[in-house]
């Protein structure tokens, strides 16, 4: 029988992310440096049109800490009539 994936997509919680540039009192620019990816690519992962690459999501707990993984991502479940909300 084989198996068969469910499609996931991760996102970044935006609302988590502006937070922590209020809190720590920095630009999304300055942000994007403290991760290593442009401002563009930043702007796209906050604005839900990007999905992070395992890479970066690590890099983002690191920089984001004490921010835990579900605080920071939410994910989604894909079906055909489109994504599902917060598994």
């Amino acid at each position: 029988m084989k198996r068969t994936k469910r499609p996931i997509r991760l996102r970044v919680n935006n609302v988590t992310i502006w937070r922590y540039v209020m809190r720590e009192n920095i630009s999304q620019n300055e942000l994007a440096k403290r991760l290593g990816i442009s401002s563009g690519y930043m702007a796209q992962l906050i604005s839900g049109s990007r999905s992070p690459s395992p890479k970066l999501r690590r890099k983002m707990l690191g920089i984001l800490s004490p921010l835990s993984f579900e605080e920071i991502f939410l994910i989604s479940l894909i079906s055909d009539g489109g994504e599902q909300g917060n598994q």
